[in-house]
């Protein structure tokens, strides 16, 4: 009789030859060789800085890529486009109600875009010409996206702006390192002197020295992006750590949940002590989407972070949850100090425009520059009104030497058109005393068409010819008086949209505007929609010295007005 351990042996040594076999078959698949691998994304760098270290377990302390060296290889060079498949927005179709619908397994899809807005922010960058531009707009109670609009007249086949984090987020991360330092501590009167920073910082600038010239409180350091002062505030109060939870708790080094492919937006926050100052004052290898921009503002509007909304939830769903990421005392602070920026910082000249403020509006401005290739990066960021936040916006436009219009301009007029698109409040409406066939009461908005212009409160230099898209605007014109208005017409023939038309606005002469919906790059055949009326930028060259300007960004002295259109 055989030993039992040989009989053992025996059935063992057949069914581990199986069990490998089957293992070999459905283990983990070959990585693919070289020329099958997919093709670096925007995201994916070639130059890159070192992470922290990677034993931190919670989400977003660690980037979860290696993030590109702005200065050595800025993504945007390397942006590529939505596919057909990925961008709904391309793909969806205006319903008879007004309302933009994408076909899906269950039957149409009513996505949350309001097809209006989302045409006349697109418009806009059309007739600005704006090489790369984008501006998305959402509901803060909601998360709601009411308009993800874009352009670039550089690559004109180019989709997908509004979510790819390939620009630099410059001092629009002061709103994270502002909210660290009210978290810690730190009051919004505390300040801080200083000298220099403008465009860089250096090791010598965070010292106390007797060449400091200028002292801010941490609220006009916000509103004036003064970067010095966040630099020594960083250094002063913060660890690596802290900032590093705070902008894991703004989904910087997170995913964020939206039907269309979305970015991570990237934030290298560095443990040595000169680096952690200069990411907290905003000159960090730190990038962001438009779409992720919108809802950092709508997370400083409330302190609860939500996700971007695309399709609007059947019937009777309850509200999509949010995260409590600002404890209310330091969202009520955030938003005290970002109104700093439009009262008296780098916005004010912007939204002291008279015929187009936006009342109880509060933001964040950035601008920042690639040398090469140039790239002149300009951003705002905000929402209003700030005590009942009704809208959150972000616009971002990336321009060449010779420039239109800025992130600021085309930010103020997504936030202001926005409003302009909602009903009215229930306590605007008990207040109204205009006829019921008017539009909502919002304080100081923009006069009729019929009337005379307003007088500007500042004078500035007015376009003397009318502005036309395609054509660029002369800057030399007559002074002390308004700048003339324009209004975007769009004729629409046979269901066909023609090219957009720009008019001026004439004295105690109405000039009808008519304005449709549209899919992005797809004309529509829509009902007549509202006038818009687009006021013309009052000083296209450059910079006033109100404007932030930092690290790279060039001072503009040639008008822009002698600037050849781009060519076709």
């Amino acid at each position: 009789m055989p030993d039992s351990r040989h009989v053992l042996a025996a059935l063992i040594l057949p069914l581990a030859l199986v069990l490998g076999a089957m293992g070999t078959a459905t283990g983990a698949p070959e990585a693919p060789a070289a020329s099958e691998a997919a093709v670096p994304d925007a995201g994916t760098p070639v130059a890159t800085v070192e992470v922290p270290d990677a034993g931190v377990a919670e989400a977003g302390l660690v980037p979860p890529m290696p993030v590109p060296s702005r200065k050595d290889a800025p993504p945007l060079t390397r942006v590529r486009t939505l596919s057909r498949k990925e961008d709904l927005l391309s793909r969806a179709k205006l319903r008879k109600d007004g309302r933009l619908v994408v076909p899906g397994p269950e039957g149409e899809a009513t996505l949350t875009i309001d097809p209006t807005l989302q045409e006349q922010l697109t418009r806009i960058m059309q007739d600005y010409q704006v090489p790369y531009g984008a501006a998305v707009v959402i509901e803060p109670s909601t998360g709601r996206v009411l308009a993800l609009a874009e352009h670039s007249q550089a690559q004109p086949d180019l989709r997908g702006l509004t979510t790819r984090a390939v620009f630099p987020a410059a001092s629009i991360f002061k709103i994270v390192t502002g909210s660290a330092l009210l978290e810690a501590g730190v009051s919004p009167d505390e300040e801080a002197c200083f000298h220099g920073g403008k465009r860089r910082i250096d090791e010598r600038l965070l010292e106390d020295s007797t060449r400091d010239g200028a002292c801010y409180s941490l609220a006009a350091a916000l509103g004036k992006s003064a970067n010095v002062i966040f630099a020594k505030m960083t250094k002063k109060y913060l660890a690596a750590d802290a900032l590093r939870r705070m902008a894991a708790r703004m989904r910087f080094n997170r995913p964020i949940s939206f039907p269309i492919p979305t970015d991570v937006s990237l934030a290298s926050i560095p443990d040595d002590e000169f680096g952690l100052a200069e990411a907290g004052a905003g000159f960090g290898d730190v990038y962001l989407s438009p779409l992720h921009g919108a809802a950092l503002a709508a997370a400083s509007a409330t302190g609860v972070w939500r996700d971007p909304v695309l399709f609007e939830p059947t019937p009777g769903a309850p509200p999509p949850s949010g995260e409590q990421v600002l404890p209310p005392e330091v969202q009520r602070a955030l938003a005290d100090m970002m109104e700093q920026t439009v009262k008296n910082g780098t916005a004010r000249r912007i939204f002291r425009e008279r015929a187009f403020r936006v009342p109880g509006a509060v933001g964040k401005t950035g601008t920042l520059a690639d040398k090469s290739p140039f790239h002149d990066y300009s951003w705002f960021v905000g929402f209003a009104p700030k005590d009942h936040p009704r809208v959150a916006v972000a616009a971002i436009v990336v321009n060449d030497p010779l420039w239109r219009i800025r992130g600021t301009w085309l930010g103020r007029e997504a936030m202001r058109l926005a409003l302009e698109r909602l009903p009215a409040p229930p306590q605007a409406v008990a207040a109204k005393t205009a006829p019921p066939a008017a539009e909502p009461a919002v304080a100081e908005k923009a006069a009729p068409a019929s009337a005379a212009p307003t007088v500007a409160e500042k004078a500035a230099p007015a376009s003397s010819e009318p502005v036309v898209a395609g054509k660029s605007v002369p800057t030399s014109a007559e002074s002390s008086v308004a700048e003339k208005a324009a209004t975007l017409s769009v004729q629409t023939v046979a269901g066909k949209a023609a090219p957009a038309v720009v008019e001026p606005a004439v004295a105690g002469k109405s000039t009808p505007s008519i304005v449709e919906p549209a899919v992005a790059g797809k004309a529509t055949t829509p009902a007549v929609q509202p006038a818009v009326t687009l006021p013309a930028p009052s000083k296209p060259e450059g910079q006033e010295e109100d404007d932030e300007s930092e690290e790279g960004t060039v001072e503009m002295t040639a008008p822009a007005g002698l600037a050849k259109p781009p060519q076709p």
